[in-house]
């Protein structure tokens, strides 16, 4: 089977072009073989890129753990490159179809290749206390810290969250010094706890001004990633609506760093980052 691997800021996956190669066994067992850093490939996980009916192209996704995945912010980035840079497609607007519904991209075009690719990721939906709100920068005011903060007990500790959904949820918490954290005790105890019925991706936040966060995410099935860019969406919206920073906001990840624009006019969160192909390869299964 014929593959690329590319990553965004880090957050690497195997891209499979199911428009030329059949897949020699189900996807989500492959992408657990792929996945494997020692025996494997390596990388956060399988993405595969196919027709669409809706869209220009579709994307499909599976976590490192074999289970499918709803989005994938920097996976789309690079999707949006592959097909462009393999002379799948001459348009520098696509449109790729998710299981999050269909998402526009702009690319940036440099010397025949994609240097950026900003995604509209939609709006953004508030899940604290059991809510299912589309939220816009203008209802901030409309909303206090009751209804955005909820607490969850973890370790006989509470905690203070913003529950997020970006097409996929996300529970973002604020904390005073993301290199301290002990991640691989909290995130899977979070990623797991019984509020999350299908679990949760994890975002552990430290506040530096009103445009710069730095985050650390416990990707859900993956495990902690060096950036997740749907995370660093619901990130930036979290900090907006508890009143930390401004709707522009640059989020740094162990990987690089994401521009996040929370739109004031049409609610929709933009994200902007590189996309980087690694290599191309042959995986005999």
């Amino acid at each position: 089977m014929k593959f690329t691997k590319m990553h965004g800021i880090g957050n690497d996956y195997v891209y499979v072009n199911c428009l030329e190669e059949e897949l020699p066994m189900d996807a989500g067992r492959l992408a657990e073989l792929v996945s494997d850093r020692h025996f494997g490939i390596g990388s956060d996980g399988l993405v595969l890129i196919g027709p669409s009916e809706v869209a220009d192209f579709r994307m499909d996704i599976y976590n490192a753990d074999g289970s499918q995945a709803m989005m994938c912010g920097n996976g789309i980035r690079c999707v949006a490159k592959y097909v462009y840079d393999h002379g799948m497609t001459n348009m520098t607007a696509l449109k790729i179809d998710t299981l999050s519904g269909v998402k526009n991209i702009e690319l940036t075009v440099k010397d025949g290749k994609v240097r950026l690719a900003t995604v509209n990721m939609g709006r953004p939906v508030l899940l604290s206390h059991g809510a299912n709100l589309e939220v816009s920068p203008s209802q901030k005011a409309d909303l206090n810290a009751e209804q955005i903060f909820e607490p969850l007990e973890v370790l006989g500790e509470v905690w203070r969250m913003i529950p997020i959904s970006m097409g996929n949820p996300h529970a973002v918490f604020f904390v005073g010094d993301v290199d301290g954290l002990d991640i691989q005790k909290y995130g899977p105890l979070i990623e797991k706890h019984p509020r999350f019925v299908d679990r949760t991706n994890v975002e552990f936040v430290q506040l530096i001004d009103a445009r710069t966060v730095r985050m650390r995410v416990w990707e859900r099935g993956s495990g902690e990633t060096m950036a997740c860019g749907t995370g660093a969406c619901a990130t930036a919206v979290a900090c907006a609506l508890a009143g930390y920073t401004e709707t522009r906001t640059d989020v740094r990840l162990l990987g690089g760093t994401l521009q996040i624009h929370w739109d004031e006019d049409d609610g929709h969160v933009d994200m902007c980052g590189p996309a980087t192909e690694v290599f191309t390869g042959e995986f005999n299964v």
